[in-house]
């Protein structure tokens, strides 16, 4: 089921007669060959269970069992769907290969799985991809339906215009592809904007940086992204911060590991993303007003805080990171820049 707000009308109904439900996002996917497409690139192997989000009545799930899968389990909020399903497939050879749970599937702990294949409600794509990316064990890939501006923000690289916070923390953890672009018209009834089709390969493994300290860096670059990285570091409230951490690591004398910034990424660091997905979601590649000024000489009366501050603009400097924008920063100059900071004791958690 993809999302997008529908109105109720005739002509918005299962084959039941059941009305189909604005709160849910429920949208049908009703092209057949558009179905056999999503299963075809799926690369699904005999041994494999298949996670399906937001079933529906079945097209996609019964293309799924035929292509002869160990099995598939089927996640379905709406209890009308479950029990429509359910009818579809009882007292057929297909049945005792698929398993159907009602819930939530952002609330419920979801089960072992090789593949997720899912046409889901647009409203919940950023929980559902990080909730995804902290599922243990690494599953091989996802083929998901989103929204097509968040499709591209999900595989935008730097430079592009859709390039944000949410690009740069999903391909840290994963490689992202995009593969069809799905008219509206291919659902019923039809939602307000255009989907496309993701697959989503979690990284094995893991890069070897802590997600804490690699989101801290990334949340305050993208916090104005097209201002120069010097400009971002020269803030009083930023350079507050960065000191006060500086300051409570050397007192609590880190790890060797910490202090070279290699901790391991672990899965409590990607747990966290499910935690900071609305901020993510919501993001619209725009700067925010920018409320603080940045530091006057006059401000810097104390010794230490104007040394701390040349301790970070020559961060920048020896990276040559000064006059450049987040915008423009790919996965190698973020993993490079967060590593210059944490070899000089400078942390971001």
């Amino acid at each position: 089921m993809a999302g997008g707000k529908i109105k109720r009308s005739s002509g918005a109904r299962l084959q039941g007669g059941i009305p189909f439900e604005k709160s849910k996002g429920q949208h049908i996917l009703k092209n057949p060959a558009l179905v056999d497409s999503i299963v075809d690139k799926a690369g699904l192997k005999p041994t494999d269970t298949v996670l399906e989000i937001g079933p529906g009545t079945g097209n996609l799930t019964k293309r799924l069992l035929e292509a002869g899968v160990k099995s598939v389990v089927a996640i379905e909020l709406d209890p009308r769907m479950v029990l429509e399903l359910n009818r579809r497939f009882q007292g057929t050879p297909l049945s005792s290969r698929l398993k159907v749970i009602q819930g939530d599937v952002l609330k419920c702990d979801l089960p072992y799985f090789d593949i997720c294949v899912a046409n889901i409600p647009y409203q919940i794509s950023s929980p559902l991809t990080f909730k995804l990316l902290s599922h243990r064990p690494i599953f091989r890939c996802a083929v998901i339906m989103f929204q097509h501006e968040f499709a591209m923000r999900l595989v935008a690289k730097a430079g592009d215009s859709l390039y944000c916070r949410l690009s740069v923390n999903v391909q840290l953890l994963s490689r992202v592809s995009h593969l069809i672009k799905v008219g509206r018209n291919n659902f019923r009834p039809p939602p307000k904007v255009d989907s496309s089709v993701v697959r989503i390969e979690p990284r094995k493994p893991l890069p070897p940086v802590s997600f804490k300290e690699w989101d801290g860096l990334v949340r305050l670059c993208f916090n104005r992204k097209n201002k120069t990285l010097g400009s971002i570091f020269k803030q009083k409230k930023v350079l507050a911060l960065l000191e006060k951490n500086y300051k409570t690591m050397q007192s609590l004398q880190l790890t060797s590991d910490a202090e070279t910034g290699n901790e391991k990424m672990s899965v409590d660091d990607v747990a966290l993303l499910a935690h900071m997905v609305d901020e993510l979601n919501m993001e619209t590649g725009e700067e925010k007003d920018d409320d603080e000024m940045e530091m006057d000489d006059a401000d810097m009366v104390e010794e230490g805080r104007a040394f701390f501050k040349e301790k970070i603009m020559g961060i920048l400097q020896q990276g040559d990171f000064a006059e450049k924008r987040a915008s423009k920063l790919s996965q190698v100059d973020f993993l490079y820049l967060l590593s210059l900071f944490n070899n000089a004791g400078i942390h971001f958690s």
